[in-house]
């Protein structure tokens, strides 16, 4: 008798591309967690290597099968131990998910709704939490594990993991249908920029122009919506920044990975439970002024920080970076406009507009299509100040034409800092 047959229930449907297990070693699992718990000192799985915790919990499950009259196949009692192991040390059912290089986000709508994207698309798999409670406690240990805590009076944590990976919870009653679960995964390796060119995301004119930008010292913002490839695209970007130069890296959560050898990386802080503690993006861009830095690479701007980094790039530290969302390069100087009047310092629309002009030289919008594909779709330059109104000049773009079936990148106008760029090419 089957292993399904004996606990009841049926197996649901699943994808091969899914690699989730049936639910009946799901229902094992939950049969005999708390004995294999009782069986094992938990005081010393940290200190375990993985494969001796496994061939322990292999083991016990071996016995507590034996005792419960349930039929294991040793390959059934394999997968049984090993999702022990995962409910111990891993993520739990989505463990799995995460080892497929392939998988970019892992988000968990309900127990029994976990979607992946993969290749641009959102796929849902076969994976199932037990319940609400078996979610709850995954979302709690992987906060713990990150030095967060996540309750009712604090329902909501954001972290990054040790691997690099983007975390983000959000609890009841915030999450009206219940725990919301959301990774966001990143290449064991950023992309380079040739990787980016044989991807369509743009062509070798765009790439040896914003080669050419970043190593002439011009400040660029890169802007575009959620998952659009910002911060792929800014590591890349950064990767032209000469070896000898001293950079500085600000974000809320660490995603980028500058290969760098002079390379100083800053991370905000949240408050405490008491409410106190915290540290902002803006607290670290004041401090980055004082560590003599060549470059400030900011992941995202999105706040007051905003008048702080505009100070900077006007005063002697040209060649910054930055991310911040927006659907074109015109909205991105308009969510800049609006943050500069956020910021607590009463300024007129003309003033905050000659502050942006002079500060920044090149924007850069990134897209990801319905079908998954992320391309750069314009790139302008500011081209000055008339009153409250910053000017652009957009100067490539991906335009439908009668030459290609889908689009291309076009070439729209001679760039303005053609001079400045090949002063600096020709001095390297």
């Amino acid at each position: 008798m089957r292993v399904i047959e004996r606990l009841g229930g049926a197996t649901p449907s699943a994808s091969p591309r899914t690699r989730g297990q049936p639910a009946d070693l799901e229902q094992v699992v939950a049969r005999i967690h708390d004995r294999v718990v009782d069986r094992i000192d938990l005081s010393q799985v940290a200190r375990l290597e993985p494969a001796a915790l496994f061939a322990r919990l292999r083991a016990v499950v071996q016995e507590l099968a034996a005792e419960e009259h349930i039929p294991l196949a040793e390959a059934e009692r394999d997968a049984v131990a090993q999702k022990l192991v995962d409910e111990m040390t891993g993520l739990g059912p989505i463990e799995g998910l995460l080892a497929d290089p392939q998988v970019s986000d892992v988000l968990v709508n309900t127990p029994a709704q976990v979607w992946i994207e993969r290749d641009g698309r959102l796929e849902l798999t076969a994976v199932r939490f037990r319940d609400q409670a078996h979610l709850v406690h995954t979302i709690r240990r992987i906060a713990a594990h990150v030095g967060r805590r996540i309750d009712e009076s604090s329902p909501m944590v954001d972290a990054r993991l040790p691997d690099g990976s983007r975390v983000n919870a959000v609890l009841p009653p915030l999450a009206i249908d219940g725990p919301l679960l959301s990774i966001r995964r990143f290449g064991s390796r950023p992309l380079t920029a040739d990787e980016l060119y044989a991807g369509g995301s743009l062509d070798r004119e765009m790439l040896a122009y914003l080669a050419a930008a970043v190593r002439a010292r011009l400040t660029i913002l890169v802007a575009g919506g959620t998952g659009a490839g910002k911060t792929t695209l800014l590591n890349v970007l950064s990767s032209f920044i000469p070896d000898r130069e001293r950079i500085l890296t600000i974000e809320d959560a660490a995603e980028l990975r500058l290969q760098q050898r002079h390379v100083c990386r800053l991370e905000t802080r949240p408050p405490n439970l008491e409410g106190k503690g915290e540290v902002t993006i803006r607290d670290l861009v004041r401090n980055a002024l004082r560590m003599r830095p060549d470059r400030i690479v900011v992941g995202e701007v999105r706040g007051n920080e905003v008048l702080d980094m505009l100070q900077a790039m006007n005063t002697g530290h040209e060649g910054s970076l930055a991310t911040l969302h927006a659907n074109s390069p015109v909205d991105a100087i308009g969510r800049l406009m609006t943050m500069l009047g956020m910021s607590g310092i009463a300024l007129s629309e003309a003033v905050m507009a000659r502050l942006i002009a002079r500060a920044v030289q090149v924007i850069v919008h990134v897209q990801r299509d319905a079908d998954g594909q992320r391309r750069v779709t314009s790139i302008a330059e500011v081209a000055g100040q008339a009153g409250p109104v910053v000017e652009l000049e957009e100067i490539f773009a991906w335009a439908h034409s009668p030459a290609a079936a889908r689009g291309g990148f076009v070439h729209v106008r001679p760039t303005r800092f053609a001079e400045r760029l090949l002063r600096r090419e020709r001095a390297r």
